[in-house]
């Protein structure tokens, strides 16, 4: 049996343990919090590492990317240097090949059309996958990196004005805290309404859920929300402000969907490869070979958006 973990900097609210069969292996998946504690998460690192699998970096990413460049968080390359054996992913291979494969199964299985989609994504450059592949389905994209990274409230509307940007601040922006532009530990928990008119305006919303979360207004009627790492407690609250369709990129676990880190370590322990090994076609035999599928949940009946009930999986985890 394997043992996978993710380590996270977010709230320990949010914890789960789930056993499952991926890929025709038992495998036991484990989140666990540590309230934005940075070296309480080097030290379960450490504890970890060469007893589990593999482990899943949570509520951080090692690299952002634009275009053909990367640049590595300063905070994050110290936290996975904790662990000597064991490998440490973030969800960024899954980022950049189960998240483009999603808009596209939507497209082709749930005859989902993003042509013209007026589209929040609300942090790019932590799933440039993603942004390329609903750049080529024709939406309407504002990237909201400024607006949901830095508190500016400028929207990007083109690859283009992402990388520029991304090539010029992100040298900078990875040598500094990493809280100082992602919600961690408790501040994950708290909503404070901000830039509603980039909400109103969206049909479709993008992105990692705390980053969605942290600033949602509480009128969202007939939005469709293109996320994972939910809780039911998460969904509850969507449905309470109204939003139509819920897609979680990833599936549902036991009664949430994990964050992209948490399969990708999954992946890489049935895969029993390092991750350094596992090129984007690797990863994808490996999605085909789970039958992963997209969670796609309809909230509220004005937001179905014309889906067919029969097309509404919830994952493919047994």
């Amino acid at each position: 049996m394997k043992r996978v973990v993710s380590v996270s900097l977010g709230s320990s609210r949010r914890d789960h343990r789930w056993e499952t069969e991926l890929a025709g292996q038992r495998v036991v998946v484990e989140r666990i919090g540590t309230d934005g504690d940075m070296r309480r998460a080097m030290a379960l690192i450490r504890e970890l590492d060469g007893k589990v699998d593999a482990i899943g970096l949570g509520g951080i990413d090692l690299y952002i990317r634009a275009g053909d460049r990367r640049w590595a968080f300063r905070d994050a390359v110290r936290l996975a240097s904790a662990a000597r054996q064991t490998p440490v992913v973030d969800g960024g291979g899954l980022k950049d090949t189960l998240e483009r494969w999603v808009v596209e199964y939507l497209i082709r299985e749930a005859g989902w059309s993003f042509a013209g989609r007026r589209t929040l994504m609300v942090l790019a450059v932590d799933r440039f996958g993603m942004a390329e592949a609903l750049a080529a389905a024709g939406a309407d994209v504002i990237f909201g990196d400024l607006i949901f990274g830095l508190g500016v409230p400028v929207p990007l509307r083109s690859l283009r004005q992402l990388q520029v940007l991304a090539r010029l601040l992100a040298p900078v922006i990875t040598k500094l805290p990493f809280q100082l532009f992602y919600p961690t530990g408790k501040k994950q928990e708290v909503i404070v309404p901000r830039h509603g008119r980039f909400y109103r305006w969206a049909e479709i919303i993008v992105g990692d859920f705390h980053a969605i979360r942290r600033y949602m207004p509480q009128d969202l009627r007939g939005k469709v929300v293109i996320t994972n790492t939910v809780t039911p407690g998460d969904v509850e609250e969507l449905r309470r402000r109204g939003v139509g369709v819920l897609c979680t990129t990833t599936p549902d676990l036991g009664g949430r969907s994990f964050g992209t880190n948490v399969l990708e370590a999954a992946l890489v322990a049935v895969s029993g490869r390092r991750p350094s090994e596992l090129s984007r076609q690797d990863y994808l035999r490996l999605i085909q070979e789970a039958r992963l599928h997209p969670r796609i949940e309809v909230l509220a009946p004005q937001g179905a958006w014309g889906l067919r009930p029969e097309l509404r999986p919830h994952g493919a985890w047994t």
